[in-house]
């Protein structure tokens, strides 16, 4: 592992992608409603309202439903579904619009985060702690045009706080679970300087759902430290830096002889990741700002069993972007350009990937609420052909509250490390080609004049053609894999301090040649959460529930049965800086699973205290 890369990175100190600004912790009630909030994952500065496939979950939400790791509130958002080999650390990767787990990318602070020693490359959930995130942006369809290869399905953004205080917060409850973390930092217009630290341990369930009933429970431990700092040099120019590692250790059951199928075993895995980035910028003559920035990500995996196997994987991204984009003006433009360098190896072999890019974006106000962003890039990977994608975007503000939106998009993905590498193939490697992928998205919403019910359809549709998959013992280009579908979403506030969000997800998935659904993709999804808050008291009750689904039953194609979840949160603040949490999870004791064959908890319960100062 080539840890000391990243340390370099720091001192030469100009960050990552385009970096994703601090964020400010907001007092209790002065958040800023979620259909304006001005997010950063779409490249120039847009509103949900504006962008399609946009959503954004704030810090407010987070609290409400007490969501510990991102996998807790990422399940709540139409067409995002979860894949997750059991509970308490079990490998969790997401699903966005039924594009497979590697074609979403993941960015926390704006380095991206997907792990180049995995075959598909997709970004492991499991051990993201939410403590210290401040909001998520998830912007589904094919972003290539915006972010290069991996956001196929779609970008999951997360942004970390920049405190001016100290806060902390400790859990205990079922399965001897703890979960404890701490914050301190000083921010002001012209510095800041932060560092936080989580932890969390738990007994846990067993991972295998055997059918006999016995079972051994598999345990996970995992912590999580940070650093920021945010310094303005002169009146035109201010450089930042933050840096982040986790380690995680998790027991996880296999495949034991003579049948090789999933069953209690003794096997556990380790992984350590550092990722950071620097960034300087400057704002020069004409109102273009430019941006230096470097970021970096080094992971280690190793797993401990009846097929044990060390993978450490890195990644650095340098950019240069330069953007026009004042509030006052009808236009905006970005544009830069990147070199990203992957190296992944495995037990007996590694493989570099070089890519250097070129992207612009644009956006134009028409005037009558009727706004078109356009971006174009190009990326020229080392090893294959360079490819050209695009994307357009309209959105325009009707009369009586309502609004329309539609957009276009393309997207390309080149062979993972691990692919070209042919891990785990138990036939001769085959030439493999980049994905390529088209989608579109249409979205109708309405927002009352009082601004107390809102909602939006959206309609979408995506084809991925040369689809890599693990076919007769390799990985194989496919022909292609299409998936069509709506989602729903719906705000309202009840009066009394009671307020609604809903949300419904229908996904087609299929493989273009069988006709069959695609794996781990549920045609039906949705989840609905309940709020309430009154002075010191607050309340959430979110119901969550898939259909069935296609999945892998052991070594072949099967059913995993459909569930719903039922899970209670509440909290009292005692005073402005002490408040009691309560959070019960499966109320109604129900028996279900994630994916075929991986247990999940029955009902279970958790207690805390939350302190800020």
């Amino acid at each position: 592992m080539r840890t000391q890369l990243i340390p370099l990175a720091w001192l030469i100190g100009l960050a990552g992608p385009a970096f994703a600004g601090p964020a400010h912790a907001e007092e209790a009630g002065g958040a800023t409603p979620v259909d304006e909030a001005v997010v950063t994952v779409a490249r120039l500065p847009a509103t949900p309202a504006d962008a399609p496939g946009l959503r954004v979950v704030t810090r407010d939400e987070i609290d409400s439903i007490q969501a510990g790791f991102a996998s807790d509130i990422l399940t709540t958002v139409p067409g995002v579904s979860l894949y997750s080999e059991g509970a308490f650390g079990g490998l969790t990767s997401v699903r966005m619009r039924g594009a497979s787990t590697d074609k979403t990318l993941v960015l926390i602070d704006g380095v991206p985060m997907n792990d180049p020693a995995t075959p598909s490359g997709a970004y492991d959930f499991a051990s993201l702690d939410l403590a210290q995130v401040e909001r998520i942006e998830i912007l589904s369809g094919p972003q290539s045009s915006l972010w290069g290869s991996a956001a196929i399905g779609g970008v999951i953004s997360f942004t970390t706080r920049e405190p001016d205080d100290i806060s902390a917060g400790v859990e205990a409850g079922s399965f001897a679970t703890s979960h404890a973390w701490v914050s301190v930092g000083s921010a002001g217009p012209d510095r800041a300087v932060s560092a936080y630290l989580s932890a969390f341990n738990t007994n846990g369930v067993s991972q295998a759902d055997e059918a006999d009933g016995a079972r051994e429970a598999d345990g996970f431990a995992t912590w999580t430290a940070g650093a920021a700092g945010r310094l303005r040099l002169a009146e035109q120019a201010e450089v930042d830096v933050r840096m982040r590692y986790t380690d995680a250790d998790v027991d996880t059951d296999g495949f034991p002889p003579p049948d090789y199928e999933l069953a209690d075993t003794a096997d556990r895995a380790q992984t350590r990741t550092w990722s950071g980035g620097a960034r300087a910028r400057i704002a020069g003559p004409l109102g273009i700002e430019q941006t230096l920035s470097l970021s970096a990500y080094d992971i280690a995996r190793e797993s401990f069993g009846a097929f044990p196997g060390r993978f450490t994987g890195e990644r650095q991204v340098w950019r240069w972007t330069g953007a026009h984009d004042q509030a006052a003006e009808r236009w905006g433009l970005v544009g830069g350009v990147e070199y990203e360098r992957v190296r992944g190896d495995a037990s007996f072999a590694d493989a570099t990937l070089e890519t250097a890019s070129a992207f612009v974006v644009g956006r134009l106000d028409l005037g009558r609420g009727l706004r078109l962003t356009a971006g174009v890039r190009h990326d020229a990977p080392e090893d294959f052909a360079g490819r050209t994608t695009a994307r357009l975007a309209v959105s325009l503000r009707l009369d009586d509250g309502w609004r329309a939106s539609a957009s276009w998009g393309q997207g390309f993905k080149t062979p993972t490390v691990s692919q070209i590498l042919c891990d785990f193939c138990y036939a001769p490697p085959a030439p493999l080609r980049p994905e390529t992928a088209r989608g579109w998205d249409a979205t109708l919403g309405w927002k009352d004049p009082g601004g107390r019910v809102q909602g939006s359809l959206t309609v979408f549709g995506l084809t991925v053609e040369d689809q890599i998959a693990y076919v007769g013992g390799r990985y194989q280009n496919i022909a292609s894999t299409s998936a069509r579908g709506l989602e729903a979403d719906l705000e309202a506030d009840l009066g009394a301090g009671f307020r609604v969000k809903a949300g419904y997800a229908y996904t087609d998935a299929v493989d273009d040649q069988t006709g069959r659904a695609l794996l781990r993709s549920p045609l039906h999804s949705g989840s609905a959460s309940l709020f309430w808050r009154q002075t010191d008291f607050d309340a959430a009750l979110t119901l969550r529930a898939e259909s069935e689904q296609s999945d892998v039953v052991g070594f072949s194609v099967g059913v995993r049965p459909g569930f719903a979840v039922l899970d209670l949160a509440g909290g009292w603040a005692v005073n402005p800086r002490v408040r009691l949490t309560v959070r019960v999870e499966n109320l109604t004791d129900a028996i279900w699973q994630e994916a075929a064959g991986y247990g999940e908890p029955r009902r279970s319960g958790w207690i805390g205290l939350r302190l800020r100062y």
